[in-house]
């Protein structure tokens, strides 16, 4: 029986997530497998990734053939890796442990190149955000100046239509003592209650 290493799609329309599996390859891609090795989640940013590894390991060595994602998948979380360190091992390139070492090495490496990566997206993202808060402090100041503008040409549009200075003295007296009757009748019935 040839097995293969596939995705088995999983999740909505628009929102695709995939099981990693191993399948017979005639069965069909959401059809029966043999076993679920892992998941992967292209939706997210970058791509998730949830692998076990030495199951992984096991079904390629054993002639598994997986179909071109899941080589990709594979080749970035170190499986085709650890199995070229070993097929150097066999041929007596050097030694089991300085091949143990040399995938720790390779994996501590890129563990390191993905905390630069996510890193520098985070601070592009905190300048962009910041970028965005400016531009915003330049239009709120903009639309400041504009009202102030305009309460400005509204105040001196006001203004000539009231050139004596007498009438309007007598306006504001006028408003204020009705406004103060009104108040006090209002204080009686709150200390009568």
């Amino acid at each position: 029986m040839a097995t293969k290493i596939r995705l088995q799609r999983h999740g909505r329309k628009g929102y695709a997530f995939y099981a990693i599996v191993i399948a017979d390859s005639r069965a069909p891609r959401d059809g029966k497998f043999i076993e679920k090795i892992g998941t992967y989640n292209p939706n997210t940013n970058p791509a998730t990734v949830d692998l076990n590894f030495d199951r992984a390991f096991k079904w390629v060595m054993t002639g598994a053939q997986p179909t071109d994602t899941v080589r990709n998948i594979l080749s970035r979380e170190g499986v085709y890796m650890k199995k070229h360190l070993l097929g150097g091992v066999a041929k007596g390139a050097f030694g089991e442990a300085e091949a143990e070492a040399k995938f720790e090495a390779w994996k501590n490496n890129k563990q390191s190149g993905l905390a630069a990566l996510k890193a520098k997206q985070e601070e592009a993202k905190k300048a962009e955000a910041k970028a965005r808060l400016e531009a915003e402090k330049k239009v709120n100041e903009a639309k400041a100046k504009a009202v102030a503008e305009k309460k400005a040409a509204e105040e001196a549009a006001n203004a000539p239509e009231e050139t004596p200075e007498e009438a309007p003295a007598e306006e504001v007296a006028t408003e204020e003592t009705p406004a103060t009757e009104e108040a006090t009748p209002a204080a009686e019935e709150t200390a009568a209650e």
